[in-house]
């Protein structure tokens, strides 16, 4: 069986792996690493978490090791692209990690954050930089930061790069980099648009794959709910509380929507009956986003609720469920989602809610990926429930508050006439008062010592 010190790392690398107890290099990085370390172009296609990371990391130290260069200032020799603020901050962990013994400095940029702090951070200049595109560009128009002195260029998840609209700034930033660097694509599918890019900015790349595009991991179990979309609500709160039985158990469940209002009603509707809950999406800030992955790493909230957004950056061990309560409308999303679970190893769960007008998304999703889904039949009392909690027709539809209509002719004659205050202007006079009653002009004549009408 093929191991790190077979692939030509250097010593710190393999001193570093032995540290994080890495021995066994995966698929992706048993192909990756020799043709990086050679310094050719690659293109590397593998589902999420088999390890693409260490497979551009491990042999990109190793040549920036070597080449043996000063740090330039206000650039970078390497430079990693994420579509992510999470998962910028996952792989320069990583860098760090890997590099531990190599004496390379790691720097992450991403949005979100102070300008300021990231532009002073970079002054002096980095050996790699993990960046989001927007932020990076941002420091670029400033004249804070240069990329003139990249050696290798790294596109990590560069499918989801085009889904976000990062196809103008990658356009961008492959001419501001140098013609003869090092580029690296990597992503777990890559669609027609993705493969003309790398025509574009890679020189012969070698291709890198290790399962067929679009396809699902082996160890993850597909089930499917066929439920209402007003009754999904419902449904979940009933497997979350374990009313209703589903295969595996709970460690860490993440649940998948299509937009960020609906994972915040889907928080706030479990909070309501004793379900705590976080929810991380794009208009989130940094630090709820931080603070929400800490707590769901930690099983303090063992449920995260995320859009597709937030789907590439999470890598946490442990994620036992994962539950699209929408569907993606588009199918290679769907590998992203359940490609949370079944990491380092391990089997998962991957519990999907189809609605009737979502049934052309589920056929797409067979289609693209052959997944086989088992269906799970409905709680028993599941219609008990949703009736019993559901809204009643009254509170769907409130009764309106009939307008007020000024009655007229007859009807006006009989109102009462209003009785005002007697001590107000205009009131009837009191026996003795003076003309006016207590007015303010009348007041003021009286101190004044004028005459007043007896």
């Amino acid at each position: 069986m093929t191991q790190f010190s077979d692939l030509g790392l250097s010593q710190p690398v393999l001193q570093a792996l032995d540290l994080k107890g890495y021995t066994e290099p995966t698929p992706i990085q048993a192909q990756a690493i020799p043709a990086v370390l050679e310094g050719r172009d690659l293109m590397g296609i593998a589902q999420t978490g088999t390890g693409k990371t260490a497979a551009f990391m491990l042999p990109s130290i190793d040549r920036l090791r070597d080449a043996d260069r000063q740090t330039p200032f206000k650039s970078c020799r390497m430079l990693v692209l994420a579509p992510t603020r999470e998962l910028a901050g996952q792989i320069a962990q990583s860098a760090k990690d890997y590099g531990a013994l190599a004496g390379l400095k790691v720097q992450s940029i991403v949005g979100g954050t102070s300008v300021n702090k990231d532009r002073n951070k970079l002054h002096r200049g980095t050996d790699i930089l993990v960046a989001t595109p927007g932020r990076l560009l941002d420091l670029i128009d400033q004249k804070a930061f240069t990329l003139d002195k990249v050696e290798v260029l790294v596109l990590d998840e560069a499918d989801q790069m085009l889904d976000l609209g990062f196809i103008h700034a990658l356009r961008r930033i492959s001419q501001l980099v140098p013609e003869d660097r090092q580029t690296l694509f990597f992503s777990a599918t890559m669609p027609k648009q993705i493969q003309e890019l790398v025509g574009k900015y890679c020189r012969n790349p070698v291709k890198v794959s290790v399962t067929p595009e679009s396809t699902t991991a082996e160890r993850i179990d597909q089930y499917l709910f066929m439920v209402q979309q007003d009754e999904k609500q419902t449904l979940l709160e009933m497997i979350l509380s374990e009313r209703h039985s589903v295969p595996g158990k709970f460690e860490r469940v993440l649940i998948f929507a299509r937009t960020k209002h609906g994972c915040d009603r889907i928080v706030k509707k479990l909070s309501q009956v004793g379900i705590p809950a976080n929810a991380i999406h794009g208009n989130k800030s940094q630090p709820q986003r931080e603070r929400a992955l800490d707590e769901f790493k930690r099983a303090k909230t063992p449920i995260l609720v995320a859009t597709d957004v937030a789907a590439r950056g999470i890598d946490i061990p442990g994620v036992s469920h994962v539950l699209n309560y929408e569907l993606p409308n588009v199918p290679e999303q769907y590998v992203h989602r359940i490609g949370r679970t079944a990491r380092a190893g391990k089997d998962g769960i991957a519990i999907a809610f189809c609605a009737e007008d979502e049934r052309d998304y589920l056929k797409d999703i067979r289609k693209k990926t052959d997944a086989e889904f088992e269906r799970l039949p409905l709680p028993d009392n599941f219609r008990a429930v949703v009736e019993g909690v559901g809204p009643t027709k009254r509170e769907q539809k409130p009764r309106l508050a009939r307008p007020k209509v000024r009655p007229t002719g007859d009807a006006a004659k009989k109102r009462k006439p209003k009785v005002k205050h007697p001590n107000r202007a205009g009131a009837p006079k009191r026996e003795g008062a003076p003309a006016g009653g207590k007015s303010r002009s009348g007041n003021r004549r009286r101190r004044s010592g004028a005459r007043q009408p007896g």
